[in-house]
Order: structure tokens, then sequence, then C-alpha cells
């Protein structure tokens, strides 16, 4: 049996097999005060998306993004997203987010809509955020950041803990990449298809299978790389949803897993 031995000086963590230094990375979502234990995969899948969330993506820069996700943690006390989740009909009322962003008053409100309205998203309403300069491209990716942030928040908050501050964006611009085979027709927004796809996208789907739930998110790769590899962690898997038995790395079986998740998305008025 050999014997590791760590010892940390100076901001590096020295062991009898290797060396390296201490990042601000490492040293987030350490759950140090959870009260159970988290797995190693969820801590790091989290630690992943904040740098990831931090850079700049395909239609956002690394700033626009950080001030999305923080548009994520504003909409659960806005009073106006209040009040206008009560009325009869979302456009019957008019007011002004809380918000102290510098985001385009358009994408303010599709942040606030996803987080706290988004039974009434309609194609209406994708449609006006196109006219206000929100493309169907720099929608998809700011989903794609609220729903991955929200995520990531909701895990803190149902242990109990505060939320991990948001990462420092880094610089550079945005790349305006879109996958040439994005096609119209079946949501609000284009979406790759099922089959066929080639290019830098050949290998999208996981285990070759897809879903209108994964599909949503594709027309902007990216996004939807980053939820997989986030919901691989905290989830299950896309390959494991075929595994109706148990699971060693679970602590409860696959009939509780949908029970709970049966009730989850019932409380959160989830179309699927």
């Amino acid at each position: 049996m050999h014997l590791l031995t760590v010892t940390q000086y100076n901001g590096w963590v020295e062991s009898n097999h290797s060396k390296q230094r201490i990042t601000p990375t490492m040293s987030r979502f350490s759950y140090q005060d959870a009260d159970y234990a988290i797995r190693e995969d969820i801590k790091q899948a989290h630690r992943d998306y904040w740098q990831k969330l931090a850079t700049p993506g395909n239609w956002w820069t690394g700033a626009e993004r950080v001030a999305i996700a923080a548009e994520t943690r504003n909409a659960l006390s806005c009073s106006f997203c209040g009040i206008r989740k009560a009325a009869l009909s979302p456009n019957s009322v008019s007011g002004t987010h809380d918000s102290n962003s510098n985001l385009p008053t358009a994408a303010i409100d599709a942040v606030h809509r996803i987080i706290t309205d988004q039974g009434r998203i309609t194609q209406v309403l994708v449609d006006q955020l196109a006219a206000n300069g929100i493309s169907n491209e720099a929608y998809v990716e700011l989903a794609g950041v609220v729903v991955n942030t929200f995520s990531v928040d909701e895990f803190s908050r149902a242990l109990g803990l505060a939320l991990e501050p948001l990462p420092e964006p880094e610089t550079g611009a945005a790349s305006g990449y879109r996958p040439a085979q994005a096609e119209s027709g079946t949501g609000f927004v284009p979406m790759l298809p099922r089959e066929g796809l080639t290019g830098p996208e050949e290998n999208l789907w996981p285990n070759g299978r897809s879903a209108n739930v994964l599909r949503a998110l594709s027309l902007v790769p990216d996004a939807l790389k980053d939820w997989l590899a986030l919901s691989s962690a905290q989830y299950l898997s896309v390959p494991g949803m075929a595994n109706l038995v148990g699971q060693v790395d679970r602590s409860i079986n696959r009939m509780q897993m949908e029970l709970v998740a049966g009730r989850v998305s019932s409380v959160n008025e989830c179309f699927y």
C-alpha cells in the first residue's frame, strides 16, 4: 500500500504524486456546509458550467451571459413578474422588471418570462423578440443560460445553502455560429433534424437518440452541449433514462425518481 501525502502552501497543493496550483475554479461549489455528501461529479459539473458561463458564447458575450444569469436570480423576486403571473393575460398588464442590468429590455423580459411564466410563452412572443433585436439564435442561447443557471441555483436552494457567486466574465466576442442544418417547422424556433446530422453536429445526439426537449436548444449546439453535460451529472443522463432498474450511484430507485419527477413537473407546470 502506498500512502498519499498532501501538503498545501502558498496557493499550491503538493502530494508525493503531483503538484498543482489551487485556482478559484477549484474552490467553487465545495458544498462543505451541506448536510449531505455531494458526489464529486456534481461538484465538477457545476464548476465546469460556471467556467463556461463566463466565456463568450455564440450570440452573447461573456459579460452578457453572466448578466443573463444574474437576471435569472432577479426574476424570482421581481414584483412586476408577480403581478403579470396573476393576470389573466400577461399582455393585460404593463410595468418594469426589477433589474439593474444593462441587457436589452427585451432580453430582460425574456429571462423573467422563462423563470416566472414559461407556460404562456408563445410563437407570437418569440417573433416579437426577433423584431426587437433578440434573434431566434440569441433567444435559444439565452434560454440555455437561464435553465442551466437556475438548475445549479436550485440545487443549492434545495440544500439550504447560499448561492454560488457568479463568475467574472471573460472578454471576447460572440462567435455568431449557426448550424447549417437548422430547420423550421416543429417548435417556436428552428431546430436540428433528428437524423442525418453532419459536420460539427454529427455526434450531437447522445447515443444517436434525440427528442424534442433536446432539439429545442439545438439551434445553438453549445447550449445543448452545456445542458447535456450538466444534466448528465445532476439528473439522469439520456442513456440512463432507458435504465429502469437501480443504479449504484443513486440513493433512490427508479420508481422513486419517477414519483419525485412527476411531482416536481406538476408543481412547475412542465409541459412534459
